[in-house]
């Protein structure tokens, strides 16, 4: 069965807040990857300058089953910082066939489809939305891509 995980977005200042939650939670941060460290895509818009060094991935556990995620917001990549969307439940799926089932069942109706399920470099299959009654979800299985951050500097 999936694993549910709570997804965080900040505003550029997602590096200072997972500083403070590893103090908070006394747990170690395995690293940050950056939005500079995304490999080109000709499909995705050009990362710009400003937006390189900032987070684009990070995550901290909890427990030991239960994670915190978080990355800063991009608007160069359509994204917008509100607070009320900055707050998504993440599944991390076991299998491709889980994945598949849970997106499929959750975004009926969607108001948003922010990434249909689909493969991308961090993930076999990944997607994010908003549901038919406004909550932000994302649906992941890493499959043979799944490994940890790795801190970049």
């Amino acid at each position: 069965m999936a694993k549910l995980h709570a997804y965080l977005n900040f505003d550029g200042n997602c590096e200072e807040a997972f500083t403070f939650y590893e103090k908070v939670f006394q747990t170690k941060n395995p690293g940050y990857m950056r939005y500079g460290d995304i490999p080109a895509d000709p499909q995705m818009p050009a990362i710009p300058d400003e937006a390189k060094n900032k987070i684009c991935h990070t995550a901290i556990s909890i427990n030991g089953e239960s994670m915190l995620m978080g990355a800063d917001v991009v608007p160069a990549f359509g994204q917008q910082y509100v607070q009320g969307n900055n707050t998504y439940v993440m599944l991390m799926c076991d299998n491709a066939e889980e994945a598949k089932t849970l997106h499929t069942a959750l975004s009926a109706n969607a108001k948003v489809v922010e990434m249909p399920l689909g493969e991308t470099f961090f993930a076999e299959l990944y997607s994010s939305f908003q549901d038919q009654f406004g909550i932000c979800w994302m649906v992941y299985f890493g499959g043979s891509k799944d490994e940890d951050c790795e801190s970049k500097g």
